[in-house]
């Protein structure tokens, strides 16, 4: 079996949170899942700031699944900041929205975004798409994440 892999879930509703745990539980899948609730969280995990300073705890993830519409801070704003950082660019990154909007699909992508993929209304097509993406993320051979921690300046 392979490395167990860090994913970081950006979300604000315990439910979707739950569907992706559940996912994971399914598939048997060697995934730790990390939650913050919003971007400003997001960003002081990346970070690795505040309560998220112990890299040993909270490790650099290789994926990040980001929701789009979040509170503080949207996924926009983030991802452009995420992709600003020479040691997170090789931080997968996934956005799950619930937008299908062409302009959503065409800026997520010109700010870094790996894919855009909107999410299923089911709860069994939302557990089998973040299986498939799991399963995808332990098949795929990805170059290491710069585990460094960035410098305060």
């Amino acid at each position: 079996m392979s490395e167990r892999q860090i994913v970081l879930y950006v979300e604000d509703t315990e439910p979707d949170v739950f569907l992706v745990r559940t996912a994971i539980a399914k598939g048997g899948l060697a995934i730790e899942l990390k939650t913050v609730q919003d971007g400003e969280e997001l960003i002081c995990y990346l970070e690795g700031s505040g309560p998220f300073s112990d890299r040993v705890i909270n490790p650099i993830p290789t994926l990040v699944l980001l929701d789009l519409k979040m509170p503080k801070k949207d996924g926009f704003q983030v991802l452009e900041w995420l992709r600003q950082q020479p040691h997170l660019k090789r931080v997968v990154v996934i956005v799950l929205t619930t937008s299908s909007r062409q302009e959503d699909v065409d800026r997520s992508h010109d700010l870094g975004a790996n894919a855009v993929l909107v999410k299923p209304t089911s709860f069994d097509e939302m557990v089998d798409m973040l299986a498939q993406i799991f399963t995808w993320l332990e098949l795929t051979r990805q170059p290491p994440v710069d585990k460094r921690r960035k410098k305060p300046q």
